[in-house]
């Protein structure tokens, strides 16, 4: 590991305002928060937790109870307006007088953040080392001074009535339980067989029949659900295309299982406490698999051409993710909920 950091000295005070940026894609500024979350039940009510990210991907900070402010900065994904507007935000923060920054970032414009606000302590992210993001922000929090840091997965929302007000207007009869099928990965060698999707779900519903299928995300994956709707009629809840990142959040609140291949859905479900059953093919599950005893990982780690990263296989038969059998998925799923072993 390789953290930079200055970390916090004064035994008889602790900071006053502390500020932790993190502007990456939706997925990545989700794992922060049960950290800082952590972090701010640990600190008194007084002391001020502010967060710097970007307007794509505030939703869910901003309507989770957390942090006092959150500073959003625009440009889409052009790096150049990001990097003006983000310095742009410098006259705002300065007047904060922030005691401590916590960079979860470390870009250029994160770095002249922190070298501009003189923070009294300040912490930075370690962008390389092979362990997953969410220990490196565990680790860099820590680096900060302030003690022991780990998961807090008990998320309040400001509505905390938004996800069951979608749902009720669903085809959820709203008793069965909701488990979520999310066949997101970015390519071809990062995607479960949507056959294997449709085998498990007939599997679990033979062992537990009060239960429904819900998919939302993206219409990137609208072929997949077409398929999935025709396989399971009204055992499918479909909200693709018709939630924000923050009601999918919401509405995930609600599920007793999430089967997810490696995606922003993904990470939102695990820091939440939703029980996750991650499929990884040619990701590095080693940076971004979920963390904490309420999830578990299928990945490719164990094969010579693992992590490869490709998006078509070597081979032509996307092995690290074809190998994994309806009947073995829901037996870990099973293992995962703590439901008595299968016989199948």
């Amino acid at each position: 590991m390789n953290i930079q950091a200055k970390p916090w000295t004064d035994t008889k005070n602790i900071p006053r305002r502390i500020l932790a940026i993190r502007t990456q894609a939706m997925g990545d500024v989700t794992i922060t928060l049960p950290y800082l979350q952590y972090l701010r039940r640990r600190l008194p009510p007084s002391v001020r937790l502010d967060l710097l990210t970007r307007k794509e991907t505030d939703p869910v900070p901003k309507n989770i109870i957390l942090f006092d402010n959150v500073y959003s900065i625009g440009g889409d994904r052009n790096l150049k307006k990001i990097f003006m507007l983000a310095l742009l935000q410098l006259p705002r923060l300065l007047l904060n007088r922030y005691d401590m920054v916590i960079d979860l970032q470390n870009n250029n414009y994160s770095k002249i953040i922190t070298k501009v606000l003189r923070p009294k302590a300040w912490a930075r992210f370690d962008k390389s080392s092979p362990i997953p993001a969410g220990e490196r922000t565990r680790l860099t929090i820590e680096a900060a001074g302030l003690g022991k840091c780990d998961l807090d997965t008990d998320f309040r929302l400001k509505d905390e009535n938004r996800g069951l007000a979608i749902l009720k207007n669903t085809n959820w009869n709203g008793h069965n339980e909701l488990v979520v099928i999310n066949p997101a990965g970015l390519n071809a060698t990062r995607n479960w067989p949507v056959e294997s999707y449709i085998a498990f779900t007939r599997l679990w519903l033979e062992q537990r029949p009060d239960t429904q299928f819900l998919i939302l995300g993206t219409s990137f994956i609208s072929e997949k659900t077409k398929i999935l709707k025709e396989a399971l009629g009204d055992r499918l809840v479909d909200l693709v295309g018709q939630t924000s990142p923050l009601e999918a959040f919401a509405i995930l609140q609600h599920a007793t299982l999430v089967l997810s291949e490696d995606s922003g859905l993904m990470h939102m479900a695990w820091v939440s406490g939703i029980p996750t059953l991650a499929l990884f093919g040619s990701s590095r599950s080693y940076w971004s698999k979920p963390l904490g005893q309420h999830s578990f990982v299928l990945d490719s780690s164990d094969l010579p051409c693992g992590n490869c990263l490709e998006s078509v296989c070597r081979w032509g038969d996307n092995r690290c993710m074809t190998r994994y059998k309806p009947e073995q998925v829901l037996q870990h799923a099973f293992s995962l909920l703590r439901l008595p072993a299968l016989t199948i």
